[in-house]
């Protein structure tokens, strides 16, 4: 029987800091697998020290949902971001 907890442990939190405004936002991805086994991958992103956004994509298996997010954190360091 297949484990029911998911082997993916990626959780990249990316941070950028803009002087000339005095803010830092953050950006936030794990790939988790809810109570029914669907595999999503959690983005949440915003100013440090608000609550941010949240959005939530369901991907059909655990590959797919990880070449998402390394597309998204590419991207993102890309723009400036770096990891915490």
């Amino acid at each position: 029987m297949p484990d029911a907890r998911s082997p993916i442990r990626h959780h990249p939190v990316l941070y950028r800091r803009n002087p000339e405004q005095g803010r830092a936002r953050f950006f936030s991805m794990m790939i988790e697998r809810d109570l029914f086994g669907t595999i999503r991958l959690v983005r949440n992103w915003g100013f440090v020290g608000s609550k941010g956004q949240e959005k939530v994509e369901i991907f059909p298996d655990e590959a797919k949902a990880a070449v998402a997010l390394q597309t998204w954190a590419e991207t993102l360091r890309r723009k400036g971001y770096t990891d915490l």
